[in-house]
């Protein structure tokens, strides 16, 4: 009796096919914005460079009470622009005047990280921020104290991937970027160099994306 042996893929073959693209931003980071931050910080220790952690993008969607179909848009809206399913938020007090119970989903929101949060980011600055109207840029002073940045963006329809015939519904998003530093100062740098489009002074007046 004969066995018909199948060929066996080599283990370079199989690293190959399955092995992740590095995202560009990442790679960014790791081969232009390093070596400047070593430079203008003064330190060669790359842990102790400032780096970016997490970024959480959060959509409130408070019509969700009359209306839960606006939950449901925003969720597919957001998982389409970040590529990882949201969790939903809930209120946590009850509030009568907007009848509003504890419990009930007021909003999503998603937390990225490593590989989908530099994905992410680079959309944002790449091509998300310019199609804002009238853009003059983000405010360079959103920082916290702690070196985490927050901004917003009042139509969700800036991002690309999403069909304008199926959203048709104005739905803002918040944007906050957790970094490894407690310096506002350095944080600004990091963003900066990864390509972030700060206003400039006289500009931080009026802004086309808070």
């Amino acid at each position: 009796m004969l066995l018909h042996v199948l060929p066996t893929r080599r283990k370079s073959e199989h690293h190959m096919s399955t092995a992740i693209a590095t995202p560009r931003l990442l790679e960014k980071y790791n081969t232009e914005v390093l070596s400047g931050l070593k430079e203008s910080l003064g330190r060669e220790n790359t842990l102790s460079l400032p780096r970016i952690m997490k970024v959480t993008v959060s959509m409130g969607v408070g019509s969700a009470i009359g209306d839960k179909k606006h939950m449901e848009s925003a969720v597919d809206a957001l998982s389409q622009i970040t590529g990882q399913k949201p969790v939903i938020t809930r209120a946590r007090n009850s509030i009568a005047a907007f009848h509003l119970r504890e419990g009930m989903p007021i909003g999503c929101k998603v937390t990225l990280r490593r590989q989908r949060m530099y994905e992410f980011l680079d959309r944002l600055i790449a091509l998300a921020i310019p199609r804002v109207r009238d853009f003059r840029g983000v405010k360079s002073k959103a920082f916290d104290g702690h070196g985490n940045y927050s901004m917003g963006l009042v139509e969700q329809l800036v991002f690309p991937e999403l069909n304008p015939d199926k959203f048709t519904r104005v739905q803002g998003m918040n944007i906050s970027i957790t970094t490894s530093t407690n310096s506002d100062d350095e944080a600004r740098q990091l963003l900066q160099m990864l390509g972030m489009p700060f206003q400039r002074d006289e500009d931080e007046n009026t802004s086309g994306a808070a």
